[in-house]
C-alpha cells in the first residue's frame, strides 16, 4: 500500500493540529491527589499499554470488582494479575521495558482517568494477600511507579456512545468471538461449537 503524506516530525504536525491550551498544559501531576484515589477505587476496569525492549506495542484490558486497583502511597497502586491465557504479554514486556500507560474507566463516566509510569512485576504476599478474592490470591502483580496522573476528556466516549445502550448491536449482529478464535487458530478438530464451550467454561470456572 502506498500512503501519501506522511508526517515527519512535530513541528509539521503542531502546524496542522495546534498547541494545547493553558489548561491541558497545567492539569497533569505526578503523583496521586484525594481526588485521583477516588477515581481508582471507583474504577472497575483497565486498559494497559506496555512495550518490549524493540518498542513492539501491546494493549491489555484488566477488570474486576470496583477499586480492584490498590493505591499504595502517593505515588504507587497495585494491579492483581487475574488468571488469564497464560500468552504475559504485559509482564514479559515489563520485564524487559517498565514503561506503562494506563487508562481507568468508570462505568456511565465519560471522563477517563489516565496514568504514565514505571512498572514491576512484585511476588509480595503483603501486598497480595489484600487482593485475594473467593479465597484465590494473585500469583503476582503489577506495581506501578505514577510519574504522569490526568483526566482525559470525554470527547472519545461521547463519539462512540459507548455507554448508550440504545447504540449498542443486537447480541446476534454481533461479531463471534468463538468463530474468529477457531478460524485464527486453524487447529484440526476445533470448531466454534468446541471453543464456545471451552470459553463459557473458562469464564465460569476460572475467573479467579
Amino acid at each position: 500500500m502506498n500512503v501519501r503524506n506522511i508526517v515527519k516530525d512535530e513541528e509539521e504536525l503542531r502546524k496542522i493540529i495546534g498547541h494545547p491550551s493553558e489548561l491541558v498544559n497545567n492539569k497533569v501531576i505526578n503523583d496521586l491527589d484525594q481526588n485521583c484515589v477516588t477515581f481508582i477505587q471507583q474504577s472497575p476496569f483497565l486498559t494497559l499499554a506496555t512495550s518490549d525492549q524493540n518498542g513492539c506495542t501491546d494493549v491489555s484490558p484488566r477488570g474486576d470488582y470496583p477499586g480492584f486497583v490498590h493505591v499504595l502511597d502517593q505515588n504507587h497502586i497495585i494491579i492483581p494479575e487475574r488468571p488469564g491465557n497464560k500468552r504475559l504479554d504485559s509482564l514479559t514486556n515489563i520485564l524487559t521495558n517498565s514503561g506503562v500507560g494506563i487508562i481507568f474507566f468508570i462505568p456511565g463516566m465519560g471522563e477517563t482517568l489516565r496514568i504514565n509510569g514505571n512498572a514491576s512485576i512484585v511476588t509480595d504476599e503483603e501486598l497480595l494477600e489484600p487482593m485475594s478474592f473467593r479465597g484465590n490470591m494473585p500469583l503476582v502483580g503489577i506495581v506501578v511507579e505514577v510519574k504522569e496522573c490526568f483526566i482525559h476528556c470525554a470527547k472519545a466516549l461521547k463519539r462512540s456512545k459507548l455507554w448508550e445502550p440504545s447504540s449498542w448491536k443486537r447480541k446476534e449482529e454481533l461479531p463471534s468471538a468463538a468463530k474468529m478464535i477457531a478460524e485464527h487458530a486453524g487447529l484440526p478438530n476445533l470448531n466454534e461449537e468446541q471453543v464456545e464451550k471451552r470459553l463459557q467454561k473458562s469464564y465460569k470456572d476460572r475467573l479467579y
